[in-house]
Order: structure tokens, then sequence, then C-alpha cells
């Protein structure tokens, strides 16, 4: 018979918080206890003692730093962090005085998070490794770093708390929203998805919010907008920061009071959405501009995931490159040893939807079944390679083609008609050439 699981006390008034903590804690193996007041933490720190206690400082009745003073008369030794969506550092040094073992700040950085857990239970070699659902054909994830995105956003999923994520342009930031949706218990439901850049600051409101019929020029006929579509799913609003700072009151209303009132009308209905927010600029630097209001960022910025750029995630850049060539050519197309090593030496600024843009661009140069240098765009060619590519004197093959028709002969077993298909060129054209090998 299995040895019970360690527990761990969970104190939170927002219920969204106490479900994403809860399933942190079960990722590692340890059994949550959720609670919404101090009050309860204190019963049950009395009834059985847990193996730590998360605990929030902003509580109804009784604080957290009161709390806390409690929980150490009971139990000195019990392991106690202390949460707060405040990073104030009065507060931070009372924690500690106050024998609070911990001390992180909202919102919550779960790596971090997992690691004071183990730390502070010992637990380190008893955890689990988080279990990732099973990816669409048309996700790679080879890489270390974006498998811990992914393993975050497993656990992070099945709450209804609002999601941040940071990322540059392309790297991915709607598939990942894609994918807590899909994990999500409202995958039944509608993903819909706004890019703020992308809408003209004169209609934004009504996208988001719909308009009544005749509340503008124009507005011969009511609309929705974003949220009422969005009801009883997700709403993934890309490019938040580019949010018109006016209009930033009125989301951080829907969003608290779960109502929208439509542009032309005065009566606020009910919405139901989980929000997810991406952006690719610095919003913390925004707030202290007076870009972004503090209030807005707190609210959407209950946990963050940040993808890492391409260059960051080698290991991801040729299976990328292959499913993208087998989505545009239609066919088997391999890449040459050369092209490979232009993809994987290049910086990829453009990060993922760059990638896709050069194999697209390949697969449409490519007459045969193997793209070469020549085919990626010329700021992804190195100088080695370039100068490689180049013809010797007399007209013989460059070193690039050669390796190429080597490769490819071999592939083909030394079957002159099938490398001559897979190269784009005549068989007649393929002898002449090996004539300069």
């Amino acid at each position: 018979m299995s040895a019970p699981k360690q527990s761990i006390l969970i104190v939170d008034d927002e219920s969204g918080q106490r479900q994403l903590l809860a399933g942190l804690v079960e990722s590692l193996g340890l059994q949550p206890v959720p609670v919404a007041s101090a009050e309860e933490a204190l019963a049950c720190v009395r009834a059985s003692c847990p193996a730590m206690v998360l605990l929030d400082i902003r509580l109804p009745g009784m604080n957290g730093i009161e709390a806390l003073a409690e929980i150490r008369q009971l139990q000195a030794d019990l392991p106690v962090l202390l949460l707060t969506a405040y990073a104030d550092v009065r507060q931070a040094v009372a924690a500690i005085k106050g024998g609070a073992d911990d001390y992180l700040a909202k919102p919550i950085d779960l790596e971090e998070l997992k690691v004071a857990i183990v730390d502070a239970i010992g637990a380190a070699e008893e955890v689990a490794v988080a279990q990732t659902p099973a990816l669409p054909n048309d996700v790679v994830c080879e890489s270390a770093g974006m498998r811990r995105v992914l393993e975050m956003a497993a656990i992070i999923a099945p709450s209804f708390v609002p999601v941040l994520i940071l990322g540059e342009s392309g790297s991915g930031k709607e598939i990942l929203a894609q994918l807590l949706h899909a994990w999500s218990p409202r995958a039944a439901g509608p993903l819909i998805a706004a890019n703020c850049a992308g809408l003209p600051e004169a209609l934004i409101e009504s996208e988001l919010f719909g308009h009544t019929k005749g509340a503008f020029t124009g507005a011969a006929s009511a609309r929705p907008g974003f949220f009422r579509a969005a009801h009883g799913g997700t709403l993934f609003l890309d490019e938040i920061g580019e949010l018109p700072l006016h209009l930033q009151p009125k989301l951080l209303r829907a969003l608290e009071s779960g109502r929208i009132t439509a542009v032309g009308s005065e009566a606020a209905e009910p919405v139901d959405v989980r929000l997810i927010a991406a952006t690719n600029r610095d919003l913390g630097e925004a707030v202290r501009r007076g870009e972004f209001r503090d209030d807005l960022y707190y609210r959407i910025n209950v946990v963050e995931l940040a993808v890492p750029p391409l260059r960051e995630r080698v290991p991801d850049i040729l299976p990328m490159a292959r499913l993208f060539a087998s989505q545009f050519a239609g066919r088997h197309v391999r890449l040459s040893p050369q092209a490979t090593q232009c993809l994987l030496s290049y910086a990829w600024p453009g990060n993922a939807r760059e990638l896709r843009n050069a194999i697209q661009r390949a697969c449409l140069l490519c007459r045969g079944d193997v793209i070469l240098p020549e085919h990626l765009p010329l700021t992804m060619t190195p100088q080695t390679a370039a100068e490689a590519d180049q013809p010797e004197s007399g007209g013989r093959l460059s070193q690039v083609e050669r390796a190429t028709i080597l490769a490819t002969l071999e592939e083909c077993g030394g079957n002159r008609t099938h490398a001559a298909r897979k190269l784009g060129i005549s068989r007649r054209a393929l002898i002449y050439k090996l004539r300069d090998i």
C-alpha cells in the first residue's frame, strides 16, 4: 500500500488562483488542500498539520501576516510561503520577521514556486514529472525550453485565471493560446482571437464589446462583439499592449464584473470568458511610463508564460522546417546538408513566422526534392556558404551542388534515374554533372 501524499495547504480568496496553485501541487505528486480564508487555514493546521502552507497576504477578515503569527504559535517549524499581488518591500520585511520561509510576488512564476515547494519539503526525489497532453501534429516541441513552457501550460489550462503570454513577434504566442484553450474545460466552447494592433482605434470598443443598431454612423445593424462571441469559451487578445489607454478601464471593468455594455446601450450584460492576452512589449515598463494601466496589468497578469525565441530553441528548427516543407510542397522534400547548416546558424529575428515564410519560398523555388541554400532567402545564407556556392573556374560544379548530388545518389542507392528525379533535373543533365565531380 502506497504512503499517503504530503499535503500543501493553499490559502487564497480567489477561486481561480486556488485552482491554479492546486494544479501545480498535484503536478508534483502532492495533495492540495485549498481554502479561501485565514480562519479556515488555521482550522486545517489545528486538525491535521500540512507539509507546507501557501498563504496569500490579502485575505478577507484576518490577513496573511496575522495568520502567519497564529500558524507560528501552532506549528513553529511549518514551512510557510507568503504570496501577494503587491510586491511591497515593507510587506516582505514584515513577512520574514514574522517567520515566513519565503515570499513570492504575483504574478507567480510557477517554475520558481515549484522549486520553493520542493526545497521547503525536501522531496526532490519524490515529486512527479508534469505530464503534457498530446500535442497536435502541427505543433513541434523538441527543445527543453519549449517543453518547460508546455508543462506549465498544462498545469495552468484547467484553471480559469487570466494568462499573459510574453514573447517576440512570430514566436508562437497564438499557438500557445490555442493549446491553453484546447486543454481547458472550455475546449468545447469558442476560441475568439483578436489582434489589438490590427483593429482601427475608432472601432476597437465596438469590436470588443459590440454595438447596437444606429449606435454610430455606419452601424446599420447590431454587432455582438468579441466578448459575446467568446461566451462560454476563451478570448485571446493579441498585442494587448497596443490597446488605447482610454479603453483600458472598460476592459478592466468587464474582467472584474463579468459584464459588458455594448456601444449605444446602457444595459450591462453578463459574459463568461476566460481571457488570454499576449504581447511582445514590456508591459511593466509601459506601466511605469503611464502607457498602460497598472490595475489592468495586474488583472491580466495573474500568471505569465514566456515563449522562448526560436534562436533559443535550436532543436525545434529542423523539425519545424520539415513540417512546413511537407505542408507547402505536398510531397517529401529534404534539406541539403548546406541548407541545414544555413537554418541552424541563422539568428531568426522573425522567429517561427520567418522560418515558415523561408520554407514556403524554398518550396516554390525547389524543382526537385532537395532544398538547397540558393532556395533560401539571401539573409539566411552565410558568407562561407555563399562562397562555397560559387562555380569554380573552368565551369566545374560548386561544392554545394557536388555534395548534394553525391548525397542524393547515395540515398537512391546509386540509381541515376531516381537521383535525377529527386534533384529535379534530367538523367542526361545528371550524367554531364557527374563528369565534373
